[in-house]
């Protein structure tokens, strides 16, 4: 059996901490997994940023309320849902992708968990696992699925790799430059026939 395995943020729908960045002024969040490899080293900048800034978990959660997914992404994961499982491998967060996920019509995420003070303030951040992209795809393969893996940053390059099958999607030049083993594609039509390629290979 075949599945696909995505990022969201960057790909389905917009990069939820530079929305936040726009709306709050603040333009050091606009910094993302496209820019900083190590995942525990941005998480602890941004937290650090928000806790000088006074800012809390529910102004986040405004902010994500009035976002949607990206232009075609609503048409493209319907699309693809027809054909295959979709399962969104993401390096977000349950409290921020809840309504995001609602207006994709649910498909199965997983994602790392925030920690919280009664008031809001962030403290923390829970991974689900190590590795975790990369780890479920292993996972997958031992369980005998054969796997396409897509997504746009830094920390989606391993689930690519081990993958074997992907590409990157709208990845940033330095990313495209740095890996020109792996394929990129601009839309979400290009996407898909890299996929429909992966689901007819025996």
């Amino acid at each position: 059996m075949k599945i696909v395995c995505l990022d969201l943020e960057g790909v389905l729908v917009p990069e939820i901490w530079i929305a936040f960045s726009q709306v709050a002024g603040i333009k050091e969040l606009e910094r993302t997994t496209r820019d900083e490899p190590d995942y525990d080293k941005l998480m602890a900048f941004r937290l650090d940023i928000l806790t000088r800034k006074g800012l809390k978990l529910p102004d986040i959660q405004k902010v994500i309320s009035g976002m949607t997914p990206l232009p075609g992404a609503l048409e493209f994961t319907a699309a693809l849902r027809a054909k295959t499982q979709l399962i969104i491998l993401s390096d977000t967060f349950e409290q921020f992708a809840a309504p995001l996920m609602k207006q994709l019509s649910y498909p199965t995420l997983f994602c790392n968990t925030l920690i919280a003070k009664e008031d809001g303030t962030l403290i923390s951040w829970k991974l689900r696992q190590k590795n975790g992209k990369k780890e479920a795809v292993r996972a997958f393969k031992q369980c005998n699925f054969d796997v396409f893996a897509a997504g746009d940053s830094f920390n989606d390059l391993a689930m690519i790799e081990e993958a074997g099958s992907g590409c990157l999607f709208r990845a940033p030049e330095s990313i495209i430059k740095a890996y020109p083993n792996i394929t990129c594609v601009e839309d979400y039509n290009a996407l898909m026939s890299r996929i429909d390629e992966f689901l007819v290979r025996e």
